[in-house]
């Protein structure tokens, strides 16, 4: 008899915000209820959640959505994604001013600065964006000092600008977390990076997991024996010299994706300290030049990456929603230096 299999993995890689797992029935199993089968399967879970899962669609049985009554038969693939327990962490309401853009009873979409932590965590348990909301939404019922990520269902990294939406109740997370999860949101972002792109537009392909020389970043797997799929779309927005503005589309979701795709194919954001952009990568070797490229990266002191548009559709009212951000000062007076750097490099 073959042991069925099964994999724990973070949907919506990017925020790492909910859990994941696969599991290949095995082609001995007696019918059962998918409820009774995953409490069986997975460590430390409680029906309920299964069940709170099943009914918000995010149980899956060969790619088709089931009930939690489903009945299991043998070489089933089942996929279930459920919102991670709340964590043992007091959250401490602060006071922060937030850019907000949209509101309503149901969600929230912030413009978040550079610099700001999403959710608490790895040294960061003061002065994000979830303290900020804790503060904001502290009446709310959803909103609970246990809970390190109230409403969550993306995020975007600490130095990257731009657009997020929170939810404000269990209904509007689980519809819009449910989104994330189908791919169907729109996300659209602007970069500044290292290199004049060859073609106009293009699309990048490859997984992406942890770099097995160091934990800290992410790279690409071209054979596809590690990591998760991931594909990006690009478009060359304007070329200056040096530098490309490029206007990236996500069509998935993993741990710093645009970083690492326009990286592994020889444009890394530039000034991003991670992947070696905080280096100068194109260019001369003349001292003006080396003090010129210095100059912006003191203008512009993170990776080059905005959350420009963002898509999905309303969780109450079904309506499509697109919000856009213009681009941070930070960044548009790096991309103003480039201009007139390429302006006046011939006089």
């Amino acid at each position: 008899m073959v042991d069925d299999t099964m994999t724990n993995y973070d949907s919506n890689d990017e925020d790492a915000l909910f859990e994941h797992y696969r599991i290949e029935v095995d082609p001995g199993q007696k019918p059962l209820r998918v409820d009774k089968y995953l409490v069986n399967r997975i460590d430390q879970i409680s029906r309920n959640r299964i069940q709170t899962a099943a009914d918000a669609g995010c149980v899956r049985v060969n790619e088709e959505v089931v009930k939690a009554n489903y009945k299991v038969k043998p070489g089933d693939v089942i996929t279930i994604m459920m919102d991670y327990p709340r964590r043992e962490l007091k959250i401490i309401p602060e006071d922060i001013p937030l850019d907000i853009v949209y509101e309503d009873d149901d969600l929230v979409v912030v413009n978040k600065k550079p610099g700001m932590v999403v959710h608490p965590g790895h040294g960061n348990y003061t002065g994000t964006l979830v303290n900020a909301l804790a503060y904001r939404f502290k009446d709310l019922p959803m909103y609970n000092s246990e809970d390190t990520r109230p409403g969550l269902v993306h995020r975007i990294d600490k130095n990257t600008s731009g657009l997020l939406v929170v939810a404000k109740n269990e209904n509007a997370k689980t519809h819009l977390s449910k989104q994330f999860f189908d791919k169907t949101t729109k996300r659209r972002y602007k970069a500044l990076v290292w290199g004049d792109v060859k073609e106009d537009h293009g699309t990048v392909e490859g997984n992406i997991g942890r770099s097995l020389k160091n934990r800290q970043v992410f790279t690409v797997f071209p054979e596809g024996d590690f990591g998760k799929h991931a594909v990006t779309h690009y478009n060359v927005v304007e070329r200056l010299g040096y530098v490309n503005l490029v206007e990236c589309v996500l069509e998935t979701g993993r741990t710093h994706q645009i970083r690492v795709h326009m990286r592994y194919i020889g444009h890394t954001l530039f000034n991003d300290d991670n992947y070696g952009g905080d280096k100068i990568l194109k260019g001369t070797t003349f001292t003006k030049y080396k003090q010129f490229v210095q100059n912006c990266f003191d203008v512009l002191p993170r990776q080059a990456l905005h959350a420009q548009m963002l898509g999905f559709v309303h969780p109450t009212t079904g309506e499509e929603m697109i919000f856009e951000s213009e681009l941070p000062e930070d960044m548009v007076n790096c991309i103003e230096r480039w201009r007139n750097y390429i302006a006046n490099r011939g006089e």
